[in-house]
């Protein structure tokens, strides 16, 4: 790797004599991890891995040549690959199982699957302003089978209009000069400038502004970048305290890293096994409060939830849990139980997709396979599941089955098939065929 020597300098005037280290750690290898859907998988049933990442709970760290993310566990959902450090920030923020949570910064997904996973009657809504990467980061919200959760792409500046003073807590991972993952992108290191700290600077800083605007008064606010340098990190946590004095610096303590007694922590690779990272936890003080418009959404008719119920009846053990209760055009949805208003922002995703409605009859959607219990269950091999991932029909082993049923893989659930005629039929989504 090649680092500029103005980088070098910068890094220099903070860590002084820890330079040395700073600079050996950077030539070696990145590290790499993921954490687990302990729904579907234990760390037992998994090759390469290295032990658990202290701070984060269902982290583990993966080999440097493990494929596992190349795998049909890993399009079951089984696992997200993410770098260890990264997983620190939701794990400060630390929201409460009911609370109201925003991921305003969410692409491609890491913190958003890991916050749901801490939810419980709770709701995320997961935001990212560029359209590409929302549907990448939508897509991983499906395949970790978060139900709980409403994917949004829109501009900070306009939600911020939207939605003031309602969320309990917020994470601010902001877009930054990526100095941290110089390890796992060398390119990176060569595209470096001088002056990509401060253009970022000035995008986070109107980032974090709208976030203040959105956390309701005693609600905890969370920062984090992947780079080093103190304009994008320190300095723009003082300079955001001094513009919003109702905020204050909250202390932090994570199993395995230095205690963050002003609020702030640096990740640097030669001192954690991690790659570089940021993160800092603020607190907006009390106040009043307004009490938060009520959403209407629009709810199934009659007909159309009967049908539903029905045949969710014949495909789930815990059809009740996944009834739908919201209607978007021929989308059956769940939505959870607190949701910010929508009209005006695009949703790529609102709660659970439970199924699509084609005239009369009802077609399960792919994001119910990661949550419902099946009733019926085509277990196939790895070849087998691999054919089914590439959108082929496969053999019915037992002529008597018929109708809708999840295709699994060593119990882990692939996706939806339908048994007809000697055959089960593919309803793997076509946009994820490999």
């Amino acid at each position: 790797m090649t680092l500029k020597s103005e980088f070098v300098s910068m890094i220099a005037g903070q860590l002084n004599e820890e330079l040395p280290a700073f600079l050996k750690a950077m030539e070696e290898p990145a590290v790499r991890g993921l954490r687990l859907n302990r729904r579907f998988v234990r760390e037992e049933d998994l090759p390469d891995l290295l032990g658990p990442v202290p701070w984060a709970a269902d982290g583990y760290y993966l080999s440097a040549d493990s494929r596992l993310g190349q795998s049909p566990a890993h399009e079951a959902g089984a696992f997200y690959i993410q770098e260890p450090s990264a997983m620190a920030a939701a794990e400060v923020l630390a929201p409460g199982p009911n609370d109201l949570v925003l991921d305003l910064c969410a692409a491609p997904g890491g913190k958003s699957t890991q916050l749901e996973k801490k939810l419980s009657s709770g709701t995320l809504v997961a935001n990212e302003i560029h359209p590409a990467r929302a549907k990448i980061l939508s897509s991983n919200i499906e395949r970790m089978g978060c139900a709980n959760t409403v994917v949004t792409s829109a501009a900070p500046e306009k939600l911020c209009a939207l939605w003031p003073d309602t969320f309990d807590a917020i994470l601010v991972d902001a877009p930054c000069s990526g100095e941290g993952m110089f390890r796992k992108n060398p390119e990176a290191a060569e595209e470096w400038q001088p002056g990509s700290p401060a253009g970022c600077a000035e995008r986070q800083k109107g980032i974090l502004d709208c976030a203040a605007k959105m956390l309701r008064p005693g609600g905890r606010l969370a920062y984090s970048t992947c780079t080093f340098n103190r304009l994008e990190n320190d300095e723009q946590i003082a300079a955001f305290l001094t513009r919003h004095p109702e905020f204050e610096a909250l202390p932090f303590a994570l199993n395995g890293l230095p205690e963050a007694i002003e609020g702030t922590l640096h990740l640097w690779p030669h001192r954690v096994r991690g790659e570089g990272h940021f993160i800092a936890l603020l607190r907006k003080k009390e106040g009043p409060c307004p009490k938060p418009a009520s959403v209407s959404l629009p709810a199934p008719d009659k007909a159309a939830l009967a049908v539903a119920k029905e045949a969710l009846s014949l495909i789930a053990e815990d059809a009740e849990a996944v009834l739908p209760n919201a209607l978007f055009g021929d989308l059956l949805v769940r939505l959870p139980l607190s949701v910010p208003p929508l009209r005006g922002v695009q949703v790529l995703r609102a709660g659970l997709s439970v199924g699509r409605l084609r005239g009369k009859t009802f077609v399960p959607d792919h994001a119910l396979s990661r949550v419902c219990r099946p009733k019926t269950v085509f277990p196939v091999s790895e070849e087998e599941a691999l054919s089914y991932l590439r959108g082929e029909t496969l053999a019915l082993k037992d002529d008597h089955v018929r109708g809708f049923g999840v295709v699994t893989l060593n119990q882990l659930p692939l996706g939806f098939g339908k048994a007809s005629d000697g055959q089960i039929k593919n309803h793997y989504p076509k946009g994820l065929r490999k």
